[in-house]
């Protein structure tokens, strides 16, 4: 990890006073980690270590802004990031984590936050992560909306699940008809 070896935090420097530190993510960092969630970011990650009874506390505040594809249109949009997160470390004979503590070697007396920075900002990331509305990529929404088809059924009126695309570019989803296939399964509780 000598490519992160600006994110070591020595712990065993630190006694009684709480220490601040803070990290700029930027992109070249994002390319560093070289995972395929985030690439380009701007964040600023203030850390805070305190000591406390054979354990070390530190307190993570995120705020900035990554870039990441939308679910829909796949072009690049902002997410804001604003995440706190505490992390427990003691010492111990080697790495690992156990339940919610982080064991470091005595030996290093330090720890490096690099992962852990990348992870809270994932962590982060909503699941459904679209643009606002009506800001998707106009011309990617069109062919969207040209290959995902609208099943009707010829002896009735009522439409099939399918996506339908409101004026605004939202994508619903309709369950007005199920499959008929399954609808024979609703009458099994009937015949036993």
């Amino acid at each position: 990890m000598s490519k992160f070896k600006q994110y070591n935090i020595v712990l065993k420097d630190i006694l009684d006073e709480a220490r601040m530190f803070e990290f700029d993510l930027d992109s070249a960092y994002f390319k560093k980690i070289d995972s395929p969630e985030v690439q380009i970011g701007k964040v600023l990650a203030k850390v805070s270590v305190q000591k406390k009874s054979g354990t070390y506390e530190l307190k993570f505040d995120l705020n900035g802004v990554i870039s990441i594809p939308c679910d829909r249109c796949l072009d690049n949009m902002n997410q804001s990031i604003q995440y706190k997160e505490k992390l427990l470390v003691k010492f111990g004979e080697k790495f690992s984590e156990e339940n919610e503590i982080v064991i470091v070697p005595q030996s290093d007396g330090a720890i490096n936050i690099a992962w852990f920075l990348y992870e809270f900002i994932v962590l982060n990331i909503p699941i459904k992560h679209v643009h606002a509305q009506g800001e998707c990529n106009k011309m990617m929404v069109g062919k969207l909306k040209k290959h995902i088809t609208r099943q009707k059924n010829d002896e009735d009126d009522d439409e099939s699940t399918a996506l339908d695309f409101d004026d605004d570019d939202d994508i619903t989803i309709s369950d007005n008809q199920t499959d008929p296939r399954w609808d024979v399964l609703q009458n099994i509780t009937e015949n036993n």
